[in-house]
């Protein structure tokens, strides 16, 4: 992986460890999560603290992303994230995508192994990074424990604006205002109009 910002320590916490597949164990024994491509990928790991990247906080804690998202499943492993906080989970040994605007979920047809290949291979695409360049060629850096936030979000239609404007904010605060955004939109008709507060 290249553009590495961040490598986790120690695995603390075994608990969350001992549960997961052993593909995933044999390459969280190797570095406990990583920040890579100047925060396009966050792979999370096994530890207490930070919290932004404890596997457990977002699988099994009090946000976890299946008590937000219909579609996740409380089994999916929400082992890593993007630059906007969009989640790839594992089901099984499938690599899935979660909008964590809309709250869609999309089977990527590929396993963990050839997830990271594909990755990679092609960054920028595997890992939807062209909000994140776009703000780097701004003077932008994401720091470890940061995210994009993207306004207006992604999936809403704008009339004239063409990009959203991208600030960094931390990864607590980002998913819990993807959260909140999908609360407030997932039974909304399309086309409906919304008033929303930026982050």
């Amino acid at each position: 992986m290249k553009g590495i910002l961040y490598t986790g320590g120690e695995l603390t916490d075994l608990v969350t460890f001992a549960k997961l597949p052993g593909y995933l164990q044999a390459f969280l024994r190797e570095q406990n999560g990583v920040v890579a491509y100047f925060g396009g990928l966050h792979i999370r790991g096994c530890v207490s603290a930070p919290g932004w990247h404890s596997l457990a906080t977002v699988w099994q804690g009090e946000r976890a992303l299946w008590r937000t998202y219909a579609e996740v499943q409380k089994a999916d492993i929400p082992f890593a994230q993007d630059c906007a906080g969009n989640q790839f989970l594992l089901r099984g040994d499938a690599v899935l995508w979660l909008d964590t605007e809309t709250g869609e979920l999309a089977d990527l047809e590929v396993d963990f192994k050839h997830f990271l290949f594909g990755v990679e291979k092609f960054p920028l695409d595997a890992l939807g990074m062209e909000p994140l360049r776009a703000f780097q060629q701004a003077g932008g850096v994401l720091q470890p424990g940061q995210l994009l936030s993207l306004y207006p979000p992604l999936c809403i239609a704008t009339q004239g604006q063409s990009k959203p404007n991208a600030k960094a904010v931390s990864v607590t605060e980002r998913l819990a205002w993807l959260a909140e955004f999908h609360r407030q939109i997932k039974d909304l008709p399309d086309g409906q109009q919304v008033r929303l507060q930026p982050l």
